[in-house]
């Protein structure tokens, strides 16, 4: 089209066809340079208007290279939300006569719902130089374009990674706190069931308390799990068998209103996760989509091998190259708001209060994936459903066997309550004649008085004498003074100066084989793994009476 006649106030008329000439340049290496270069270059004439344009502007804004043309406002190519900084920045061209870097603008059309998702907006960085023409007046100006839509996705990826660290870490603290409490609460509950000469209504209030602490530990592990500092018991499993086994749970689970689908990628991938927690993950991400879907509808998980030769970027999640196993799961429900999606793996946010919901579950699938090495991205589109991704490293080897029984084993979860009785909360713990030590010395060492005090009775009551200390420092002195090695160890992993790792090196450099059991609220296992001596068992806390008694029975006999 023929270039235009313009003007610019208060400077005279200026004619576009000078500016079409400074494009064409001195020779064809300066054309060639305009053409081929990486970043979008366009002349416009002081209406904004395009006059040239190389072919990476149109690539940069997302439009075919035949829409952009010459008369074409530069403002149809900016998002219609930021075309004012655009004219802004004109405006100030006009009077200060100087060029400016650094301007930040959308490219793209608007959105055409208000809950539509912006993930396609191209970012780009403006850079605005004047055209001055010999006799001084501006006749356009030139514009360079910079796609940084990948940066400000890194940016954005880890702003938020370094938040949900940060809540992951309080998440994680207060866990801990509380698997102390949850400890003591469910100790003193079950000591007191096993007093004869409780009424009913009495042993059915310390029953509601038992049970109320359980709830309050499944809570407690959820938080762990998003903090990634639950216990895993990894090993390496077939991917596609995993899921055949959970969608049998998920039909019964999920009801008749809907439909799930397989699709299993053949022969399938080997990954290297703890089969119980991932199984959790896949249930917490279909009981997502079934509140989605309050009158049915359908969910597809779909597997696969996924090799990525560059960083993807799925929202906020930027997945490193390297080659993984893919799981899908997708559901044809009402689908996410986009200003929901950000904030939607953080613990106790939730939109579901009014149907009991704690904000955890997606928190819980979040942390579980990252613990594994893996990554989880979310893509919603309002009326059509969600998809959940995760990327898990695949095994290249083969299918590993299951972990020792003796080492880590899952805690079982409390089923019975034991009789015997017990002495009052105010006496000793070894002051009745049923209670005298024939099993052995135990060396308990907590720095939470209250869980040491009713581990100790506890212990007392199943029979050993047991020595305690609030410290590892005070535990070390206390052998010093006994003559006789005790029969076992039981320690907290995490207390103030000495930990309970430093404890066992110290201990097992005179006493190799002295049996050990670490308690802890985190999940400790990397850090006794290299434990010198015989193999160290771990305990997380809340744990019962009973089952700390049961595994010292198996180290010690």
């Amino acid at each position: 089209m023929a270039p235009a006649e313009t003007t610019t106030p208060g400077q005279g008329r200026v004619g576009s066809a000078r500016l079409a000439a400074l494009v064409a340049g001195d020779g064809a290496a300066w054309r060639r340079l305009f053409e081929e270069a990486a970043l979008g270059i366009a002349i416009v004439d002081w209406e904004g208007r395009i006059v040239a344009a190389n072919a990476a502007v149109a690539s940069i804004a997302g439009v075919p290279a035949a829409g952009v043309v010459p008369g074409l406002p530069l403002a149809d190519l900016v998002h219609p939300e930021d075309r004012h900084l655009l004219e802004a920045e004109f405006a100030r061209l006009s009077v200060m006569r100087s060029g400016r870097t650094g301007l930040e603008l959308r490219l793209g059309r608007a959105k055409e719902r208000p809950d539509e998702d912006p993930a396609g907006t191209t970012v780009a960085m403006v850079s605005i130089s004047p055209l001055v023409e010999d006799d001084g007046q501006i006749g356009g100006a030139v514009v360079r374009l910079i796609d940084i839509t990948r940066h400000r996705a890194l940016e954005m990826q880890l702003a938020q990674t370094q938040k949900m660290q940060a809540v992951g870490q309080l998440a994680g603290g207060i866990a801990h706190d509380f698997n102390n409490l949850l400890t003591a609460i469910i100790a003193a509950a079950d000591m007191g069931l096993e007093r004869p000469e409780l009424d009913e209504a009495t042993r059915a209030d310390l029953i509601h308390v038992r049970r109320s602490a359980e709830r309050g530990a499944a809570l407690v592990r959820q938080l762990l799990a998003f903090g990634r500092k639950q216990t895993l018991q990894p090993r390496v499993i077939a991917l596609n068998a995993a899921i055949e086994d959970v969608a049998s749970l998920l039909r019964r689970l999920l009801g008749q209103r809907i439909v799930i689908s397989l699709d299993l990628d053949r022969p399938g991938c080997l990954v290297r996760v703890d089969p119980v927690q991932f199984d959790q993950v896949i249930v917490n991400l279909a009981l997502n989509a079934r509140d989605a879907m309050p009158e049915g509808g359908r969910l597809g998980i779909r597997t696969g091998a996924v090799t990525l030769h560059r960083p993807l970027v799925r929202g906020q999640e930027v997945i490193p190259p390297g080659r993984y196993a893919m799981v899908e799961v997708a559901d044809t429900g009402c689908g996410i708001p986009p200003e929901h999606i950000p904030r939607l793996f953080e613990p106790f946010f939730t939109t579901k209060r009014d149907q009991g919901g704690t904000g955890l579950g997606l928190a819980m699938v979040y942390g579980i994936v990252r613990q594994t090495d893996g990554f989880v991205a979310v893509e919603s589109t309002r009326g059509e459903g969600t998809t959940f991704r995760i990327y898990l490293p695949r095994h290249e080897g083969a299918i590993g066997p299951d972990p020792p029984p003796e080492q880590h084993a899952p805690r079982p979860q409390p089923t019975a309550v034991p009789t015997q009785p017990t002495p009052a909360e105010s006496e000793p713990a070894d002051v009745s004649p049923e209670t005298l030590p024939t099993r052995g010395t135990v060396l308990l060492v907590e720095d939470e008085e209250s869980v040491r005090r009713l581990t100790a009775r506890g212990l007392a009551r199943a029979g050993w004498r047991v020595l305690t200390a609030d410290s590892a420092e005070a535990a070390l002195a206390l052998l010093a003074d006994e003559q006789e090695p005790p029969a076992a160890l039981v320690s907290d992993v995490s207390m103030p100066g000495m930990d309970g790792a430093a404890l066992v090196r110290a201990v097992r450099a005179s006493l190799p084989s002295l049996p050990v059991i670490l308690v802890s609220g985190y999940a400790e296992t990397e850090a006794i793994a290299d434990l010198p001596g015989a193999p160290v068992q771990f305990l997380p806390k809340p744990f019962s009476l009973k089952e700390l008694a049961a595994r010292l029975d198996t180290l010690v006999a």
